[in-house]
């Protein structure tokens, strides 16, 4: 008898979840609390557009999806930097050709949802889950109209979010479980840049802008459309501040004097400034995620993380390709293919944790600096040169779905160790493209190990 495995949340990891396990043979059966995306309006102004990169296409490629998927993306080929003089810099990312894809949030969800029902998931929408019985292996639902279902399950996975109910349940009735989340101080709001004439794009389509400014940032990222999905990245309290933006005329005088070349792009401004909340940021840390043979909690319910890096959902696809290549090393053994999950998968969550918090310094601060734009034309060399021996920390994470994100967090910390050397010496300017600078950082890693 085939087991019934129950996900909670129906969500981008969820559903991905549900075709990977309908392709192992497995009853799969996916309750999501609101309604179906696909038949419903969206409401805008919480979304962040996604930047799917190699880990979760790797993902998407193992069931087939990602020749589905493609329509939706929008090659990004690397970061253009919109300093405060007006002037823009472009950084590539990775070697030339390489690329991460803007996605639409709402468009990738719908299209992974009728993926998961041709896969033959069934997908109920409305459900709230309210409690879960564990000696029983039975979820409650709550429906809209007050009604409760009880259904059974042999296994079940809670892939329901940063806010996860499943995640709770396991919380408040098992002791000894350790559960962490951390706020940052910066919230962030979305606006937009529509389209021009004819659906022309008013920026640089193939590229993720930023408007890096010490101690808050804009980005926008493309859409299929023409638009543009911008999203200011802002204290929610102080000086400046959402907090402080409290007039449509001191929303207007902010953007005029810190983002001047963008105004003139978003007609719909303050409209959508005071439209839009101001959402926060976590980070949720937890253990364990497993229990014996019949729970498991993935992607974003296990290991939330702030989207800096933009690795969110590329993380949760991977764990679920993870998941999926241990059911077959265990020949569907539940109770060794949960254990062997969280413990290959706890390690990398936390240093995707980590990684990404770092990367809004980088981003906000210094992408707009000299010297470190120097570094990271050194660390380009470097890599082209040396491929084997050096490869910066961004291209691990994004273009190397091979090197785990624990091994990219230790080998980042040597680099940056390494670079910070170099960085800060009077003379970095004068000597960081000759030889003698090669030569001196590989005579360090030399002595240090790097995980490639």
């Amino acid at each position: 008898m085939k087991k019934q495995i129950v996900i909670i949340g129906a969500g981008l990891v969820g559903s991905l979840l549900a075709v990977f396990l309908k392709r192992r043979g497995y009853a799969v059966l996916v309750f999501e609390r609101r309604p179906d995306m696909r038949k419903e309006k969206i409401n805008g102004g919480r979304s962040i557009n996604l930047a799917l990169s190699d880990r979760g296409i790797l993902a998407l490629e193992a069931v087939g999806a990602m020749d589905k998927i493609k329509s939706l993306c929008i090659p990004m080929y690397g970061r253009s930097i919109h300093q405060e003089d007006g002037h823009i810099d472009f950084q590539p990312y990775g070697k030339e050709g390489q690329f991460i894809n803007s996605v639409s949030r709402s468009e990738l969800n719908k299209k992974l949802l009728t993926l998961a029902e041709e896969s033959g998931a069934k997908l109920y929408f409305g459900y709230r889950c309210e409690k879960i019985n564990w000696e029983q292996r039975q979820v409650n639902f709550v429906l809209p109209e007050g009604k409760t279902e009880t259904l059974a399950f042999d296994i079940l996975f809670g892939s329901d979010g940063a806010y996860s109910s499943a995640r709770l349940q396991y919380m408040l009735q098992h002791d000894r479980f350790q559960y962490e989340q951390h706020y940052i101080d910066f919230g962030y709001k979305e606006l937009t840049i529509p389209p021009g004439e004819g659906g022309a794009f008013r920026l640089e389509k193939n590229a993720l802008h930023i408007w890096p400014r010490k101690n808050f940032m804009l980005i926008a990222l493309p859409n299929t459309d023409g638009s543009f999905t911008c999203t200011l990245f802002f204290p929610f309290d102080g000086e400046l501040s959402f907090a402080s933006l409290t007039h449509p005329e001191k929303v207007k005088a902010f953007f005029q004097e810190y983002f001047p070349d963008v105004v003139s792009l978003m007609p719909a401004l303050t409209e959508e400034f005071f439209r839009n909340p101001a959402a926060s940021l976590v980070t949720v840390k937890c253990y364990p995620w497993v229990k014996d043979d019949s729970f498991c909690l993935i992607g974003d319910a296990a290991h939330a993380i702030v989207p800096f890096f933009g690795q969110g959902m590329n993380c949760g696809f991977e764990d679920c390709r993870i998941l999926d290549e241990l059911i077959v090393q265990h020949q569907h053994d539940w109770k060794e293919i949960l254990k062997s999950f969280q413990e290959l998968r706890k390690p990398d969550a936390d240093a995707i944790a980590e990684l990404a918090l770092n990367n809004f310094i980088e981003m906000r601060d210094k992408v707009a600096d000299p010297k470190f734009l120097l570094q990271k034309k050194l660390e380009a060399k470097l890599h082209e040169k040396y491929p084997d021996r050096w490869i910066p920390v961004y291209s691990q994470v994004t273009f190397s779905p091979h090197i785990r994100y624990s091994q990219a967090l230790h080998n980042g910390r040597i680099q940056e160790a390494i670079m910070k050397e170099l960085v800060t010496q009077p003379d970095f300017e004068r000597v960081w493209d000759k030889e003698e600078t090669e030569q001196r950082i590989l005579e360090r890693i030399r002595n240090q190990p790097l995980y490639f």
